[in-house]
């Protein structure tokens, strides 16, 4: 008998763990309040980022620090009257950002990131989406020869390490690159393996059409109404209330309410993002996704025009607009090159979730209240814990799960009971936590899909944490530039 699943979530995320768990054999509804890719997908940079080896860390520098506590920058920003409910989670993320750590957290997520743009290159082909595809890379360019020698030192390492193809720019390369450009340049990095998006949100609704072809649907609903049912799960929705054995959380920055809600705590926080769209002046034309890293955003061009994307906001998640990074990056940019008009009517934002360990890595624990849950193994010190009772799942065998999933970022959890009674239901909570490595862009979106569609098929019972099969996929684009 073919077993239900819901989906929570219709960006990036959740329509390809939908497309994953519908190719496996399971009769999926994927659920939102609104249509699909209009929330965190809608607006990013569009990167596949391949060589997003490194999440984005929080500055180390005591220097640097007083710098942005000025908020006068364009690649960070935060609301003062909303900082102190902040300061622990920021505490938390700066104490992981540390070298050591962070270098740590790097080797788990660099074999994820590996297979980002194979992965998706399999869900655009079936999407019929090529032609919003290019496959030309992206370049970040500096303003110092000191930045620039930093960041060349690290591309040396990343090549070395984690295999990821870049080639040198000199101020001439960059004026070849980009003709109708201006500006005193020391240099540049051109990351060749990325793939861009020329239209992220038509990406997400080909991928919903490809889903629906596989027999898979879509129905407005609201993740708040979630709930335990039996053995499994049920939800209202707007054709009524809709029951399943199974679902998978992809609610972005709204999954630390929802998971909140079911008795867990994960230390997720929110950046947000701005965007706007313009036109190029006179015969001007933008050729490449280009950051200008030392001032913190980026131009890209896109379908609907030049998009300039924001470093992160730091406010609460329905704090309204403060578009101020949108403005200053949009006086620099003019600089460098002729932008014209704004074509949108106001600036976008965006949301997603920031993680203050960049790992996502959970312990195995317990629920305060309702069943034991099994997380799945992490390779080192675990920063959250999901309550406060008894640990379970110490049986597990956590050699070899760390051997196959260390990086698995995706909050994958299923209740279980110690009885042979225990419930078959699972819930799979994919926050998209994924830091960016730098301050506009964010190799994000659905983090494991695959893996988890993989467990949420197999039988798997007992005591043990039930992700079994290798990684096979990740993707890691598509959430708003930050």
């Amino acid at each position: 008998m073919t077993k239900n699943a819901i989906v929570l979530g219709a960006g990036i995320v959740g329509v390809s763990t939908a497309i994953h768990l519908q190719r496996r054999g399971r009769q999926v509804t994927l659920i939102d309040r609104k249509d699909p890719g209009n929330e965190t997908s809608f607006g990013n940079a569009g990167l596949i980022q391949r060589e997003g080896v490194a999440p984005y860390g929080f500055p180390q520098q005591l220097g640097l620090l007083l710098r942005y506590a000025l908020n006068n920058r364009i690649d960070a920003h935060y609301h003062l009257r909303t900082l102190p409910s902040q300061l622990a989670f920021l505490a938390r993320y700066w104490w992981n950002s540390n070298a050591r750590r962070h270098a740590i957290i790097t080797r788990a997520y660099a074999p994820l990131i590996a297979n980002s743009v194979v992965e998706h290159k399999d869900l655009i082909e079936a999407s019929q989406a090529e032609g919003l595809i290019r496959k030309d890379g992206w370049m970040k360019i500096f303003r110092t020869e000191a930045k620039r020698d930093v960041a060349l030192a690290e591309a040396a390492l990343w090549q070395n390490e984690f295999g990821v193809e870049y080639d040198s720019l000199t101020p001439a390369d960059i004026a070849l690159m980009e003709p109708h450009m201006t500006g005193d340049f020391a240099g540049g990095i051109h990351w060749r393996d990325p793939w861009s998006v020329l239209d992220p949100h038509a990406l997400t609704s080909a991928y919903r059409r490809y889903f629906e072809s596989l027999g898979g649907k879509f129905v407005t609903g609201d993740a708040a109404s979630l709930g335990q049912f039996g053995s499994g799960w049920k939800i209202m929705t707007r054709e009524g209330p809709l029951e399943a054995e199974d679902a998978v959380m992809a609610l972005g920055p709204w999954a630390a309410v929802a998971t909140r809600r079911l008795g867990y705590s994960f230390p997720l926080g929110v950046k947000r993002g701005y965007h706007m769209h313009y036109a190029a002046e006179g015969n001007a034309v933008l050729n490449n996704w280009t950051l200008d890293a030392e001032r913190g955003y980026l131009l890209a061009p896109m379908r609907r025009g030049i998009r300039l994307t924001t470093g992160a906001e730091f406010a609460t998640l329905d704090a309204p607009k403060t578009p101020v990074q949108l403005d200053r990056a949009e006086a620099v940019a003019r600089t460098i090159f002729p932008l014209g008009g704004r074509l949108d009517p106001e600036p976008w934002m965006g949301r997603a979730p920031l993680h203050a360990r960049h790992d996502a890595c959970y312990r195995q624990g317990a629920a305060p209240s309702g069943p034991l849950v099994c997380l799945r193994p992490c390779p080192s010190r675990v920063d959250a814990r999901a309550g406060d009772r008894p640990r379970a799942c110490r049986t597990h065998h956590r050699r070899d799960a760390v051997h196959q999933y260390r990086g698995l970022f995706a909050a994958a959890f299923q209740p279980v009971t110690p009885s042979a009674a225990r419930p078959s239901s699972a819930v799979a909570a994919m926050p998209s936590i994924v830091s960016s490595i730098s301050t506009v862009t964010t190799p994000g979106s659905p983090v494991g899909t695959s893996s988890v569609a993989n467990w949420l098929s197999s039988s798997e019972t007992g005591m043990k944490c039930p992700l079994r099969s290798p990684i096979r996929f990740i993707s890691n684009a598509l959430e708003p530039s930050r």
